[in-house]
């Protein structure tokens, strides 16, 4: 200690009066408060029609009367969680939602990332704008829209099944049959999603050092072999992350697609989770028991996200905080 003190070079520790670090976040608020003004109508909104309607939730443990009301209606416990498990329309709605979601994950990655790599290729760069503005157009039509045009082209007299029997094949029952129907929402959601998340991806590629590419070009590499060594590694992080993150929503197979896709021929294969709520809840009148399976899934998809932020930090160094 006494050496430190004798020493004229050693560095004095900078005093910082509490007056200082108290006015620190004052001054920081009287910089940021239009930020979150801006926010708070956000806010109001999430709070209202997110955050208060989960008091609702306690319709999952009683046997709920509208005319009784929540406050009046008999606590049940755990009963409509049992009656769940042990309907067989549920298991088979989970296994539903499973395979959809997990093809549509699948497929949603592979697409935009085979998409995006060939795309990055093209040198003419207006035609590459045009493209890309092509395929992104889809992501904002509603699936209202969407599913009236598929229903029309789908139909049994509709523009496909009529080239097909042009070919000489047989007509196929796109929205009638369980598998074909399974197949059609996948595809149809892939060709709506796909041009939105090749973005993702060519923003990744446009972060690609260019010399990289021309020490390989220098070192005799063609094309294929660039693509290989250089741009799909330079895609593996944001890859990890978008399918990480995508482990949240393995439960999310699409409402809207599906609702006004499917219809009772192909409930055994098409129904999901939130369809089976829907019609469980409003349209039979069975709150309680549409409830506690929308809860279930809700909580099942807190672990999944919790799950999917854990390995994306793991793995491709993501955080949000």
């Amino acid at each position: 200690m006494e050496s430190v003190k004798s020493n004229p070079q050693a560095p004095a520790k900078p005093s910082v009066s509490k007056a200082s670090k108290s006015n620190k976040p004052k001054e920081k608020i009287s910089r940021t408060w239009p930020l979150h003004l801006m926010l708070l109508p956000a806010a109001i909104v999430t709070l209202i029609f997110a955050y208060v309607p989960m008091g609702g939730l306690v319709m999952a443990f009683q046997d709920f009367k509208p005319y009784e009301g929540v406050w009046n209606s008999p606590f049940v416990g755990l009963e409509h969680f049992r009656f769940m498990f042990e309907y067989p329309d549920s298991k088979q709605v989970i296994i539903n939602t499973l395979v959809i979601a997990g093809l549509k994950i699948v497929f949603g990655l592979l697409v935009p990332f085979t998409f995006a790599i060939l795309l990055n290729e093209i040198r003419l760069i207006l035609f590459k704008r045009v493209v890309q503005t092509l395929v992104y157009l889809p992501h904002f039509i509603s699936w209202v829209i969407l599913g009236a045009i598929l229903t029309d082209m789908l139909g049994s007299e509709g523009i496909v099944n009529n080239s097909l029997r042009a070919l000489g094949m047989d007509p196929i029952f796109w929205l009638g049959d369980g598998n074909w129907f399974r197949f059609t929402v996948v595809v149809s959601d892939i060709w709506q999603n796909f041009g939105f998340n090749t973005i993702v991806f060519l923003a990744a590629l446009a972060g690609v050092n260019p010399s990289l590419y021309e020490a390989a070009e220098v070192d005799g590499a063609n094309r294929w072999k660039q693509t290989l060594h250089i741009t799909m590694p330079a895609m593996i992080p944001i890859t990890v992350v978008v399918a990480t993150l995508s482990i949240g929503n393995i439960l999310n197979a699409g409402f809207d697609q599906i609702f006004n896709l499917y219809n009772p021929l192909v409930y055994e294969k098409g129904d999901i989770i939130d369809t089976f709520v829907y019609r469980t809840a409003i349209l039979n009148g069975q709150f309680s028991f549409g409830t506690a399976v929308g809860m279930f899934k809700s909580v099942v998809g807190l672990v999944l996200i919790v799950i999917s932020y854990r390995l994306a930090a793991r793995f491709a160094g993501y955080r949000i905080f």
